[in-house]
C-alpha cells in the first residue's frame, strides 16, 4: 500500500501536471470504485483543480467549487499519467478493483475520511509519545494505526524500526525514555528519507512503478538477506498476506520472533536465538536443536 513517502511522491508530480487546470471528464471502468453517490461525481467535471492534500494515505484533489476527489488506493493500486505524445496524452488514470473514489464536499467531508492519526513530521517527542503510549500495543501495530500515526504502513514501519535498533514486537508501555527518542528521529528521519528520494524521482517523470520493495531499504523486504547495519540475515514474522521484516542482532538482541506458521509446525523446537536458527537450518546430522 502506498504510504506518506509514496503519496508524497504522487502529490508532487501531480501539481505541475493537474493544478489550476481544469477536469474534462470523469470515466469509471468500474462501478465500485466510486464509494459515494452525493454530491455527483459529473459536478467536477469541467471544474478547475485548486489544491492537493493527503489525509493520512489518501490522496485529495480539490476543486474552485469546495468539492473534492479522495483516492484511497488500498494494497495495490497506483496512479498513471499519459505522457505528452501518448494516444491518452493528459489523463490520470487508476488502477486496481480494491481502490477506492469518495467526492466529498468542503472540509468537513475531509474530516470524516481522516482517521485522525498524528502528522510525525510536524510533531514534537511528547505528542509522538502520548499518541502511540494511550494504549498498551505492539510497535509495529501502533506505528501502522492509522488512528494513532498518520502515513505509515508496512513497509516503512520496519525501515523506522531497523532505524530505531527496536523490536516489532516491543510494547508501548515498557519502552524506556532513551528508546522513546530513538523511536520518535527514527520515524522522522526515515520518512524524510524516503519523501526526499522519491520526490526526486518525481521531479524526473511520474512515478509509475510506486513499490513498497526497494532495493536500498534495510529490512523490509529483504528476508534471507544480509542486513546492512551488521551483516546478520534478516528474519520474517508472517501473518495473514503481510509480513514483517526485522534484524534479530540489531533490533532483539539476537532473539528470534516466532512465526505464525513456522512456530506452530515446530511448536517447541522453535528456535529462540539465532544460534539456534542456524542449527536448525544446517543439514540433517549428529546436531541437536538446544531447547529452552
Amino acid at each position: 500500500m502506498p504510504e506518506l513517502p509514496d503519496i508524497a511522491a504522487y502529490m508532487s508530480a501531480l501539481e505541475p501536471r493537474i493544478v489550476g487546470q481544469p477536469l474534462r471528464h470523469v470515466r469509471l471502468l468500474n462501478a465500485f470504485l466510486l464509494r459515494t453517490a452525493e454530491p455527483p461525481i459529473a459536478q467536477v467535471e469541467g471544474r478547475i483543480v485548486r489544491d492537493l492534500r493527503r489525509i493520512g494515505k489518501r490522496i485529495a484533489i480539490g476543486f474552485d467549487n469546495g468539492l473534492w476527489l479522495v483516492f484511497h488506493l488500498m494494497i495495490a493500486g497506483r496512479l498513471h499519467w499519459r505522457s505528452p505524445g501518448s494516444k491518452l496524452a493528459g489523463r490520470m488514470t487508476l488502477t486496481k478493483r480494491r481502490a477506492s473514489l469518495h467526492v466529498l464536499r468542503g472540509e468537513e467531508g475531509l474530516s470524516a475520511v481522516d482517521p485522525g492519526g498524528i502528522e510525525v513530521l510536524s510533531s514534537d517527542l511528547q505528542s509522538f509519545r502520548m499518541a502511540l503510549a494511550a494504549e498498551n500495543r505492539t510497535l509495529k501495530r501502533a506505528l501502522t494505526d492509522p488512528r494513532i500515526v498518520s502515513g505509515i504502513g508496512n513497509a516503512y514501519s520496519d525501515e523506522i524500526l531497523h532505524a530505531a535498533r527496536l523490536s516489532p514486537l516491543a510494547l508501548t508501555s515498557k519502552l524506556d525514555p532513551d528508546e522513546w527518542v530513538r523511536l520518535f528521529e527514527a520515524t522522522r528521519d526515515t520518512l524524510k528519507l524516503w519523501m526526499d528520494r522519491l520526490r526526486a524521482e518525481a521531479s524526473k517523470e511520474f512515478p509509475e512503478k510506486v513499490t513498497a520493495f526497494r532495493e536500498e531499504m534495510a529490512v523490509h523486504g529483504r528476508f534471507g538477506k544480509p542486513c546492512p547495519r551488521c551483516r546478520e540475515t534478516v528474519q520474517r514474522i508472517r501473518y495473514a498476506d503481510k509480513e514483517t521484516n526485522y534484524c534479530a542482532r540489531c533490533q532483539t538482541n539476537g532473539r528470534v520472533l516466532a512465526d505464525r506458521g513456522l512456530s506452530r509446525l515446530l511448536g517447541s523446537d522453535w528456535p529462540r536465538t539465532l544460534e539456534e536458527l542456524e542449527a536448525l537450518s544446517r543439514p540433517a546430522g549428529p546436531a541437536i536443536l538446544a531447547k529452552k
